[in-house]
């Protein structure tokens, strides 16, 4: 059942984040062809969405391996196994939020290759709604991980490290 919980995770997320959303910006800015487009938007725009989506597998990854669990959690409601082990190296030692983070990089190489204020709309309401998400895991996670978690909210920035 675990091992189903876990695969169902990651195919929702996958869908989700990097098939129907990216849909959705697509359709409400009235179906814009995506070639041909300025070198510029088309060099820029796959080196967002390579960047994004490599820096959400690397922090699904290391959570699978180091955390012992899954990142889907959706508005305080467990989809599959939570991760069992505060993680702070890698790639949450960048962002405690390396996952989500990366998924914006993603969206904003769409937003670039759709060229279209309705995806710009789509995309900063999609960041509003994560980070009300955002919120109400990081107050889970300083019930379960207490000072530690609180420690860590000091040291690194919630979606792009601190300075």
């Amino acid at each position: 059942m675990k091992l189903f919980k876990e695969i169902f995770a990651y195919t929702l997320g996958g869908v989700l984040f990097v098939g129907l959303i990216p849909l959705l910006m697509w359709l409400c800015s009235g179906k814009p062809g995506m070639c041909p487009m300025a070198a510029w938007r088309f060099i820029l725009g796959i080196l967002l969405i390579v960047i994004g989506l490599a820096l959400s597998i690397w922090a699904i990854v290391y959570m699978r391996r180091k955390g012992d669990g899954n990142p889907l959690d959706a508005f305080g409601h467990e989809v599959a196994p939570r991760t069992k082990h505060l993680m702070t190296d890698g790639p949450y030692k960048l962002s405690r939020n390396p996952m989500l983070t990366g998924i914006f990089i993603y969206l904003i190489g769409i937003c670039l290759w759709l060229w279209a204020w309705q995806a710009v709309i789509f995309f900063a309401v999609f960041v509003i709604i994560m980070s009300v998400q955002v919120y109400t895991e990081e107050k889970r996670l300083r019930r379960d991980f207490g000072e530690e978690y609180k420690a860590y909210c000091r040291q690194t920035g919630r979606f792009f490290p601190k300075k």
